[in-house]
């Protein structure tokens, strides 16, 4: 999707950095254009404005003057808390983390609402702690996290092909998994409320669920999804 500043295009989006401890978006990553020399920027879903669906582009609620003077950091490496306060400084953002932020629950405040009823579904694995200030932040990406092996409590069964999010709390509800070289080549959706663990230097998501539970939810169905977006027009 593009993105559109009050006063011209921005960019694309090129994908999302998430906070592991409670799979909330924090920023969306934005590839600029010539205008900024292609560098890429991290712009808050606090900034978005109603989604233009049709056109598939996010309007924000920033100038390009503002992008172009942002505070800049350099994106290959571990994005700090310094970092982040020096970014919602400059934009005036109110901050998501500490005790001070209130707003209607949304960007990890609260835990998400799936989209659909699954039985394997176990509420007590929900995160919702918010991080102090002194706490270490702990970014993803959604590109990296793509092709990270699933591991139920008994085998192995396939992989993370793609993400589910709801675009209104911003939350990552969903694990897109295709067990084509496992169990049948369906591609099926796990709710991150199951994941116990994941290990980031293996690339292995571990599920709390058996196999037999992965093989009977909810199918992934992308028109489904697709049929979602057409009713929001």
């Amino acid at each position: 999707y593009g993105m559109e500043a009050t006063d011209g295009d921005i960019g694309k989006v090129e994908e999302f950095y998430f906070e592991d401890k409670n799979w909330a978006i924090r920023y969306l990553v934005v590839k600029t254009g010539s205008w900024l020399f292609g560098r890429s920027v991290l712009i808050s879903p606090m900034a978005l404005q109603k989604a233009d669906w049709e056109r598939r582009e996010f309007p924000v609620n920033l100038t390009k003057e503002q992008v172009s003077n942002r505070p800049d950091i350099e994106m290959h490496k571990h994005v700090s808390r310094q970092h982040e306060i020096a970014l919602y400084e400059h934009y005036a953002w109110q901050p998501y983390w500490g005790s001070g932020f209130c707003s209607g629950g949304l960007w990890g405040m609260i835990p998400p609402t799936p989209l659909f009823d699954e039985p394997i579904i176990k509420d007590d694995d929900v995160t919702t702690n918010v991080q102090s200030d002194n706490d270490d932040l702990h970014l993803r990406s959604t590109d990296r996290v793509t092709g990270y092996h699933i591991h139920t409590t008994d085998d192995a069964i396939g992989h993370v092909t793609d993400l589910v999010i709801d675009d209104k709390t911003w939350h990552i509800l969903y694990f897109v998994i295709d067990t084509h070289n496992w169990i049948g080549g369906k591609k099926v959706l796990i709710p991150v409320s199951v994941i116990k663990e994941v290990k980031w230097e293996n690339s292995i998501v571990l599920v709390d669920i058996t196999t037999d539970a992965v093989k009977s939810s909810k199918v992934f169905n992308e028109s489904e999804f697709m049929n979602m977006e057409k009713n929001r027009l």
